[in-house]
């Protein structure tokens, strides 16, 4: 027990010397974690995010993203794993942003795109061949966006083109009948190639700089957070005091032991000349909830949209894997925060409160499994 007291404070250091300049940080209802490549707007720290990967989290709980010539975007979800970012417009009138978008200058490029014709119309020509854009037509015109391979030729003498562009669209297996209603209901999808972290996060791990390597990526355990700086750092201490120290306290554990040794042997031979006698059962003190309580809270197995209900993002909070299809999950009734369900059920065995808000649950009225399957 010597030897780990005098050792502790240097295995320790490293990782606070780690951990304490890049920290996780949340935003958003939905609880977006902010995290390398992205970093909150004014907390930035050169080590901590990559170039144009900057995220504003306003006062209503809105994360947001500002591409440079196409203005700001609410963010829905980041999957770090595929590096793709679920964004939508805040206005609700996505066609519209669509027409100037341009993310040139930004790292994001589009998931998939299609070539789309927008047409202006006068209002008689409504129908299923031009299907109005709500938030982009008025009393007298409408604008249509049409598949440019479905265009017809000729078009009605009463409307004309405004333009012909490439629109982003959720994916290339998707087929609607020439018209924007199926493409254009979705979030804009965008992704990124730089800095690729593809590998660090399959391998359950997280991605950053390496100060000493000119800048070069590399993957580090979550679970410990040490760079490679703070391991030089204890490799020098370690050189110059826990040596010594290390000798000393080899020696005087060595000294305790011999001691302790002694002090048994002879408690020993009191015992055998003693009465047998028989101690009390030690009492079995429980510090978490009752299976029946755990199993009260509703479980939810998840569709193939993964989208947890509440206010939760797409990773458990407990072991920040980021939730699949068809796994269960179980949400805590007051504060509706979900975890996995194998992650929950262990944390309340042994604590009586929700690891995120930290509330203490009461036992829901009835059990309940549900699916989501939007």
């Amino acid at each position: 027990m010597g030897i780990l007291e005098v050792l502790f404070p240097f295995f320790i250091f490293p990782v606070i010397y780690a951990s304490s300049d890049c920290r996780f940080s949340f935003c958003g209802s939905n609880g977006i974690i902010i995290r390398f490549p992205f970093q909150q707007e004014g907390k930035q720290n050169p080590y901590c995010g990559y170039p144009g990967f900057n995220l504003i989290c306003t006062n209503n709980s809105k994360t947001v993203l500002k591409l440079p010539y196409s203005g700001l975007f609410y963010v829905r979800n980041i999957n770090y794993l595929t590096q793709k970012i679920q964004v939508y417009d805040p206005d609700d009138c996505l066609p519209k942003r669509l027409l100037s978008l341009n993310v040139s200058a930004s790292p994001f490029s589009p998931t998939f795109t299609r070539n789309y014709t927008f047409l202006s119309c006068p209002l008689k020509n409504a129908g299923s061949q031009f299907i109005p854009i709500d938030c982009l037509s008025n009393s007298t015109h409408f604008v249509s966006a049409v598949l440019s391979l479905s265009l017809p030729n000729p078009l009605p003498a009463s409307c004309h083109v405004i333009t012909s562009l490439f629109v982003p669209v959720a994916g290339p297996e998707q087929r609607f009948e020439g018209n924007f209603k199926g493409e254009f209901s979705e979030d804009l999808a965008l992704t990124w190639d730089r800095p690729d972290c593809r590998y660090c996060e399959a391998q359950e791990q997280l991605c950053g700089f390496d100060r000493n390597n000119n800048n070069q990526l590399f993957c580090f355990s979550y679970q410990t957070g040490a760079s490679k700086q703070g391991i030089q750092i204890f490799r020098i201490i370690t050189l110059s005091v826990v040596g010594p120290a290390a000798i000393f306290a080899i020696v005087m554990a060595c000294c305790v032991c011999y001691k302790d040794r002694l002090t048994n042997i002879r408690n020993n031979a009191i015992a055998r000349s003693a009465p047998a006698t028989i101690l009390p059962a030690p009492e079995i003190v429980t510090t978490g909830l009752d299976e029946s309580t755990i199993e009260s809270y509703e479980k939810v197995v998840l569709g193939e949209s993964r989208r947890v209900p509440g206010p939760n993002n797409g990773c458990c909070w407990i072991c920040l894997s980021e939730y699949n299809s068809k796994e269960t999950i179980r949400c805590i009734p007051e504060c509706e925060h979900c975890f996995h369900a194998d992650c929950i059920d262990e944390w309340l065995r042994i604590n009586t409160t929700c690891p995120v808000c930290r509330n203490s649950p009461s036992p829901s009225p009835s059990p309940r499994v549900t699916s989501i399957n939007p």
